[in-house]
C-alpha cells in the first residue's frame, strides 16, 4: 500500500528517536522511499550515519553550511506525506507558534503535503495546558495527530506520553491516507453528550454523560470520508478540535430534537449518541428558587423521543443507530429499543461491565443488527470502540 510512495521523516530531540530507527524500517519493507530530516539536538539520539545508511539517502541537519544551501522548499513539496516521529514537546511549541529556526521546521512550513506527529514527551509534560493547546492548534492546521502509549517513560515514571510503535504508525498511515474511503459522499449526523433541563436560572437536571463517545463517532466517520454534522450537548470540553465537523451546540432535549429534525431528511447515517433527558420541568422559574423550610417537588413531563421521532420519519436508505445506557435486562430492553424506535442498530452499554460508563476513556458495547445480529466487543478505548460502529454499519449497509 505504501510502496512507491514519498515519505518526509523528521526526528526531534527525544529519548523515543531511537524507535525511528525502527519506523524508517517499516516505511522501507512497505517499499516507500523516505528522505529524513534531523534537528540539531537529535543527533544526540541517532546518528545521520546510521539513518543514512538504512535510507539510501542523505540525512540532512543543517539549513546551510558554508559551502551549500539545503533547499527546504523543495523538499517540501518532494514528500506525499510528512511525519515527525518523535515529536519533543520543545517542537510541538515551534511548530504551533511558526517558528522557523531549523531545517525541518523550515521544511514544515513549505510543505504542501499532509503533515503527521507522534508525541513523546514524560507524563506530566504531555497532560501540561499549553501541550494541549499546542496540540489542539495543529489539528486546526488539518495535521493528524497519531495517540500517545500508556507505559515506562524515560523519567522513570509510568503513563501516558509513550510515541506509539512503529507498527501502528504504519497502520495510522495507511488508514488516514491510502485507504479508500467508503463513505466519501455520505452525510452524517451524530448527537453526543447531555442535555440540562433548567429549573430555574442557576440550577438544571441532568446527567453525567461527557460527549466523549459520540465526539469520537463524529471523528470517526470524518475520517471514513464522510460529511459530519455533531449535535452536542453542554459537555466540559475545552478546545475541542474537530475542526472539519460541523458543530451545533445546545443545551436542552427541547433544542436537540429541533436540531436533529431541521436536518435529519438530508443526512444518509444517523448516529444517536447523545445521553438526552427523558423528563424536563413543567415550569422554570424566572428568579433562583430559594431554599424553604418545607419539601420542594418539581413537576416534570416528558420530552419528545428524539429517536422514536427520527424513526417514525426513516427513509429507505437512511441508517439510523441508537444506543442504550442499561442496568438490568440490558439484552431485552435494547432488542426492545431496536423494534420500537425502527432503529437498524441499537448499541448497548451496560454498567454493569468493567470498562464502561460515563466519563471513562474506555467504552464496551454490544450492537444489535435489524437482521437479528449480536455483536460482541471487548472493552477498548472510545476511539477504537468508535472504529467497531462504523466499520459495522459499513459492513451491513455499504459493503
Amino acid at each position: 500500500m505504501l510502496r512507491g510512495k514519498k515519505i518526509l521523516l523528521g526526528i526531534t530531540g527525544s529519548i523515543t528517536a531511537y524507535k525511528s530507527i525502527l519506523l524508517l524500517r517499516c516505511l522501507l519493507k512497505e517499499g516507500a522511499a523516505v528522505k529524513i530530516i534531523l534537528t540539531p539536538s537529535a543527533k544526540n539520539f541517532v546518528t545521520p550515519l546510521t539513518l543514512a545508511t538504512l535510507s539510501k539517502n542523505e540525512v540532512l541537519v543543517e539549513l546551510f553550511d558554508e559551502a551549500t544551501w539545503a533547499n527546504h522548499v523543495m523538499l517540501g513539496r518532494w514528500a506525499d506525506i510528512m511525519i515527525i516521529a518523535p515529536l519533543s514537546c520543545n517542537t510541538l511549541a515551534k511548530m504551533a507558534q511558526g517558528h522557523c529556526d531549523n531545517l525541518l521546521l523550515a521544511t514544515y512550513l513549505s510543505a504542501t503535503c499532509p503533515v503527521i506527529v507522534a508525541p513523546a514527551m514524560d507524563e506530566d509534560m504531555w497532560h501540561h495546558p499549553s501541550t494541549k493547546n499546542n496540540l489542539n492548534t495543529l489539528a486546526t492546521f488539518g495535521h493528524k495527530i497519531i495517540p500517545v502509549d500508556k507505559g515506562e517513560l524515560a523519567s522513570g515514571l509510568v503513563g501516558d506520553g509513550r510515541m506509539a510503535e512503529p507498527e501502528a504508525i504504519i497502520t495510522f498511515i495507511k488508514k488516514h491516507f491510502f485507504t479508500p474511503s467508503i463513505l466519501k459522499g455520505k452525510k452524517a449526523l451524530v448527537t453526543a453528550g447531555p442535555t440540562y433541563e433548567p429549573i430555574d436560572p442557576v440550577r438544571f437536571i441532568g446527567n453525567h454523560s461527557s460527549g466523549k463517545m459520540g465526539i469520537a463517532i463524529a471523528n470517526e466517520l470524518h475520517e471514513q470520508g464522510a460529511d459530519v454534522t455533531l449535535i452536542l450537548g453542554p459537555v466540559m470540553t475545552n478546545n475541542l478540535a474537530l475542526p472539519n465537523v460541523n458543530i451545533i451546540d445546545v443545551n436542552t432535549a427541547a433544542q436537540m430534537y429541533a436540531a436533529c429534525m431541521g436536518i435529519y431528511q438530508d443526512v444518509d447515517i444517523c448516529i444517536m449518541a447523545a445521553a438526552v433527558a427523558d423528563y424536563t420541568p413543567i415550569e422554570v422559574a424566572s428568579q433562583k428558587i430559594k431554599k424553604a423550610e418545607n419539601d420542594f417537588s418539581i413537576s416534570l413531563t416528558r420530552t419528545k423521543d428524539i429517536l422514536l421521532a427520527l424513526g417514525e420519519n426513516k427513509k429507505q436508505n437512511q441508517v439510523l443507530v441508537g444506543f442504550a445506557l442499561e442496568t438490568v435486562n440490558e439484552k431485552e430492553y435494547a432488542k426492545g429499543k431496536l423494534e420500537k424506535k425502527n432503529a437498524d442498530m441499537i448499541v448497548l452499554n451496560s454498567l454493569n461491565d468493567n470498562g464502561a460508563g460515563f466519563g471513562l476513556e474506555t467504552n464496551k458495547i454490544t450492537i444489535f443488527t435489524r437482521s437479528g445480529q449480536e455483536l460482541n466487543f471487548e472493552a477498548k478505548s472510545k476511539s477504537m470502540v468508535a472504529k467497531d460502529i462504523i466499520d459495522t454499519i459499513i459492513r451491513f449497509h455499504y459493503v
